[in-house]
């Protein structure tokens, strides 16, 4: 009989704008239940220092050179982890067997085979008095995978609790991603290209908003076909289009810049949607992550594949937790000595167990 622990997953996105956090109680197989999901919002000075630091490294060297501002971002991001934590303990401290720490990607690039996460797991396990798994990606990469994406293995625990095959799980965070589970429930998984990231970082340069809420201004906007076709143009005919795993430091908004505020939102829109659909592997979808809540995105998407995107919310699932329950499971993967990447996921020789425990 597989034993089940309860596990604290904490998980910061591309958005940088706080720390999701999810206990969920699983035996990191097929069955987990969701206990309760937790939510910190960082203060704006923060996640600017956040954004700052990542604007910074654009190649591996980047790491070496701004290696002592990484260290003190570390130990500031670490510490709000555990203030964050220890609040969630407070009601589950006998509870909780173990906590799964993802951290914060300030670089990620699969050609050169690094990635970096901010979040300090030993010290982390001494703020909290409790054993922690982190640094999930470093084994993949050392067995020739891309290190990421990492949540596929969770989307097959969840398809069969909710009964679902033969189905993509499209994930639209920073970057887009799919898991497709098939009539077996075996897993594939690729990045797709980017999400919310240039949308966002459109709307940060515009105005003083984070995000487009709900594609307002997209929707008021007018694509500018030229742009467009020109920019889709470019991206295909890179040998970027063939990575298996994005960094949101591999597009740029570079080509819109002389579009209106609402033009250059919708033109973006435009060409997020053309890449998703471009290499989406089946129309059978349903989406979780942030960009589920961009109305005019979905609308944009389920125009071009004609058919409806489900959402995963319609499961009794927040699609805003899915990433800090994924590595709450996956550190039980950890623990219990079980792969988390495959082949088919993230490219590498074997399978293949991850995280460090501590």
């Amino acid at each position: 009989m597989n034993k089940n622990f309860y596990c604290l997953g904490l998980m910061s996105g591309t958005s940088m704008d706080g720390i999701d956090g999810s206990i969920i109680y699983s035996d990191g197989v097929d069955n987990f239940e969701v206990i309760e999901n937790f939510y910190y919002k960082y203060e704006s000075n923060f996640n600017n220092k956040l954004s700052d630091l990542k604007n910074k490294i654009l190649s591996g060297k980047d790491l070496k050179y701004y290696e002592k501002d990484i260290n003190e971002l570390e130990r500031e991001i670490t510490i709000l982890h555990a203030e964050f934590a220890n609040a969630i303990l407070k009601n589950y401290k006998n509870k909780i067997d173990l906590v799964g720490l993802h951290g914060q990607t300030i670089y990620h690039n699969s050609d050169e085979k690094i990635t970096k996460q901010l979040g300090d797991g030993k010290l982390l396990s001494q703020l909290l008095k409790k054993k922690i798994v982190y640094n999930f990606r470093e084994n993949d990469i050392k067995n020739n995978g891309n290190g990421a994406p990492l949540a596929p293995i969770y989307h097959s625990a969840i398809a069969k609790k909710i009964k679902k095959n033969n189905i993509i799980f499209l994930n639209i965070g920073g970057i887009s991603n799919e898991t497709f589970i098939d009539k077996n429930y075996k897993v594939s998984a690729k990045d797709l290209g980017p999400g919310n990231c240039l949308s966002d970082l459109w709307i940060r340069q515009k105005t003083k908003n984070k995000y487009d809420e709900n594609g307002q201004i997209a929707r008021s906007g007018k694509v500018n076909k030229i742009l467009l076709d020109q920019s889709l143009d470019i991206y295909f005919n890179n040998k970027i289009n063939d990575k298996r795993s994005f960094d949101i430091n591999d597009f740029d908004i570079s080509t819109f810049r002389g579009l209106s505020l609402q033009d250059g939102a919708a033109t973006i829109i435009e060409y997020t949607v053309e890449i998703i659909i471009n290499k989406i592997s089946s129309k059978n979808i349903i989406c979780c992550g942030g960009g589920r809540k961009n109305q005019y995105l979905i609308e944009r998407l389920e125009n071009k594949i004609n058919k409806k995107i489900l959402n995963i919310d319609e499961y009794k699932l927040d699609g805003d937790y899915i990433e800090s329950q994924a590595f709450a499971y996956l550190a039980i993967r950890s623990i219990l000595k079980l792969p988390i990447s495959f082949p088919m996921t993230t490219g590498c020789n074997k399978d293949t167990t991850g995280g460090k425990i501590t």
